[in-house]
């Protein structure tokens, strides 16, 4: 169905957008559009794959140009005709199939399910009025790491993006224009929305153009909103100017004259701090710099990143998925650290990150089973900034979060994702942050002791075991349940790691509480009422999404799923999960049967009640039949995954990327091995490369080399690491981290 609804969107917008270039006086076959240069891995990243498809099940991605782990990503916002706004498309502001561009912001969260940023807008226009919305064609359109340009017919404009850090470059270059303009929204929002407090002015003896808003979005909302400021400067004179004052609508419209065949550079400097700071940050990244110096820059930063890795194999597609994956798992979490070290903290207090880089927009929830663990293989730098920077908010703020975004909490999701990444890292051997508050306040979680932000019904979870369904109706009573037990299994495992035996078994007992909610009558995880009853509504094939808008009755005790995809949840004690099912033999032949009943195709319209490797709960179940002794379906439903749950298309990805998470499932399991969060531990599966060398994080290479690999050899008959031979399921961080070489030897046939 969304396929034929796509034929007709792209027909119409094909269309309407020829009609508009031809109707401007500029032919879009005219127009050259500028080359991308073809770095060594950039040139295998296509930041078009996510950005569209069934718009729940999309992957929320954007093409907008930004360089690793910065604050500024500056992209095109697209809408319907006219603007409208009917229902959430992509929350990255830029959805593929949207014929219309609004104007170009300067930021956006990366794959999640929440609409925010979108700061200062920029439109161009010529002549007199501001257009609303522009037409433009994906065959005038190209991105690149670090770079997106696009044709505007209807304004008879080429606007060219680049980035570093802080700051956002814009080059616009007017083909036949009377008064090339540029309008900067200052009170601009995702989603129609638009922010408040905006003021603006412009330094004539200067040429600085300053100002700021308090931003609204969905989750910087729930904070009361996040203080952003900007400061601006063009490569052009501003014959004249006219500021619109109101603070709800307020901006600035640049009147440049006349720029037949001539472009304007506009560098945009963001601070959450000050406009004295935007300043700043701009000077110091692009001060002396032209658009071309500031791309060049932007380019090489996401090649150093993305040579970490560098993959071998004769399948085009596959280098394609994989450096896209691996740049997608890079764009968060955003810095949030101004050149002179100033960020805006929890407590809306200005403070200074000493030695290291704060930093934000973690997608926790998400992103602490893949794309944490691949930081502390390839960017240890990274993951230790996010440390400190989770440790330090919850100094301020009072408990560690679960989704932070900008200066405040969004309470998005459940339970405690931070203890999974603070645990691994230790357990991992990174131990540069204050380890023992953050212990401390993961205690206080599980305890029920946190001022915000903590554990949903901590006190009913500590009183019964588990969360009473009948007590906590409607609020995904079995997830948490699972949840506090997956992250009290984890404070476990730092009390044992730090010493502290007495916490080690208190809360080994409590990441057991698990087990009161399985079933052994239906062999699932069920919700249970505060007598012990189980509840008579039941049944594993009802997701919490139809409960969302119909009944409201079956599935309401899961989040985000079913319980046939929370069924394989209890990961910190995978052994006694599987003997909850009564034998080795029924546990696969229930997981196969899961597999099996994934959806006929990728990012569909009903992902269903089976294997959805788009969505977090069942993310690593494909590992799973390592553990009861099927180390060959492992392989088998990997590569299925790698293969058909992943592409070169727009709508690539199976679900939402959520911060990366979703790409760095396949970098790994590209590479052949997939992490177990929370622990030291990798599970081993199947790559899909025929070699590797990461550059690891202490400066050691790890060659991986994939004899005989193929479509057909995707059984693992043997495994050796330097020359000895690996058994079992897993293999360690300090293995891997140590370096060598890791060598698969490849079959038809299974070798378990």
């Amino acid at each position: 169905m969304w396929k034929i609804i796509r034929v007709f969107v792209s027909i119409f917008v094909a269309i309407e957008t020829l009609f508009t270039g031809v109707f401007s006086g500029v032919n879009l076959k005219s127009v050259d559009m500028p080359e991308v240069e073809a770095s060594e891995y950039g040139q295998y990243v296509d930041p078009f794959i996510g950005t569209g498809g069934t718009p729940w099940t999309c992957a929320m991605l954007s093409p907008a140009a930004t360089v690793p782990f910065g604050t500024v990503r500056l992209g095109p916002d697209t809408c319907f005709v006219g603007g409208a706004y009917i229902i959430k498309m992509n929350t990255s502001g830029y959805y593929y199939e949207q014929g219309h561009i609004k104007g170009f912001s300067h930021s956006r969260l990366s794959g999640t399910g929440a609409e925010d940023y979108s700061c200062f807008r920029v439109t161009p226009a010529t002549g007199k009025n501001k257009p609303a919305v522009m037409t433009y064609s994906h065959s005038k359109e190209t991105a690149s790491p670090g770079y997106y340009a696009v044709y505007l017919p209807s304004v008879g404009c080429l606007a060219e993006l680049t980035a570093d850090i802080h700051t956002g470059v814009h080059r616009y270059t007017f083909y036949d224009s009377d008064d090339a303009r540029l309008y900067i929204d200052v009170t601009s929002a995702a989603a129609n929305k638009t922010s408040t407090n905006g003021q603006v002015e412009y330094d004539e003896a200067t040429g600085v153009i300053s100002g700021g808003c308090l931003l609204d979005g969905q989750f910087a909302g729930r904070y009361d909103g996040l203080p952003t400021y900007f400061a601006a400067v063009t490569d052009k004179p501003v014959l004249s100017y006219e500021i619109n004052e109101d603070e709800n609508d307020c901006g600035i419209d640049l009147n440049f004259g006349s720029l037949e065949n001539d472009s304007v550079e506009l560098k945009v400097g963001i601070s959450f701090v000050s406009k004295e700071n935007a300043l700043l940050n701009l000077k110091a990244e692009t001060d002396g710099l032209n658009f071309d110096s500031v791309r060049k820059n932007a380019a090489d930063d996401w090649e150093e990143r993305l040579s970490s890795i560098k993959i071998d194999t004769d399948d085009k597609d596959i280098k394609t998925i994989f450096y896209t994956a691996l740049y997608h798992s890079m764009i968060m979490p955003s810095n949030f650290t101004d050149v002179n070290g100033e960020y805006l903290g929890f407590d809306k207090k200005v403070s200074v990150a000493d030695g290291y880089t704060y930093r934000t927009d973690m997608s926790l929830w998400d992103t602490c089973r893949t794309t944490h663990p691949l930081y502390t293989l390839i960017a240890e730098d990274i993951q230790t900034d996010c440390l400190k920077s989770l440790v330090e908010m919850a100094e301020t703020g009072g408990s560690l979060p679960r989704w932070p975004m900008g200066a405040g909490y969004t309470g998005s999701m459940q339970g405690d994702p931070a203890n999974i990444v603070i645990t691994e890292s230790y357990l991992k051997g990174i131990t540069d942050f204050d380890v023992e508050t953050a212990y401390e306040y993961m205690k206080k979680s599980s305890d029920g002791n946190v001022r915000k932000d903590g554990r949903n019904y901590i006190e009913l979870y500590n009183e019964y075991g588990y969360i009473p369904q009948d007590i906590a109706p409607g609020d995904e009573s079995v997830s948490r349940t699972l949840e506090y037990a997956w992250e009290d299994g984890a404070i476990a495992s730092l009390a044992e790691a730090l010493g502290k035996t007495d916490d080690a078994e208190k809360y080994a007992k409590k990441s057991m509480y698990y087990k009161n909610v399985f079933n052994p009558e239906t062999k699932y995880f069920q919700a249970r009422n505060s007598d012990g009853s189980f509840v008579w509504n039941f049944s594993p094939y009802i997701t919490s999404f139809y409960d969302a808008v119909m009944i409201k009755k079956f599935a309401d005790c899961y989040c985000e799923g079913s319980a046939r995809q929370w069924r394989w949840s209890a990961t910190q004690d995978i052994d006694g999960m599987i003997e909850l099912f009564g034998s080795k033999e029924y546990f696969v032949s229930e997981l196969e049967d899961f597999m099996e009943d994934a959806s006929l195709t990728r990012a569909a319209v009903d992902p269903g009640s089976g294997y959805w490797i788009g969505n977090q709960p069942d993310i690593h179940t494909p590992y799973l039949f390592s553990n009861a002794g099927r180390k060959d379906l492992t392989q088998k439903w990997v590569r299925w995954t790698l293969k058909n749950r992943f592409s070169t298309d727009i709508n690539g990805l199976d679900g939402n990327d959520d911060g990366g998470t979703v790409s760095a499932w396949y970098v790994f399991s590209s590479l052949g091995f997939y992490p177990l969060a929370g622990t030291d531990k990798y599970w081993i599966g199947s790559p899909n490369i025929d070699s590797a060398e990461i550059a690891l994080s202490n400066g050691k290479i790890l060659k991986i080399t994939a004899n005989n690999q193929s479509e057909k050899n995707i059984y693992v008959n043997n495994i050796t690491l330097n020359g000895e031979k690996l058994d079992g399921c897993y293999i360690t961080h300090s293995q891997l981290m140590n370096g060598g070489e890791l060598v698969f030897t490849m079959g038809k046939t299974p070798n378990n």
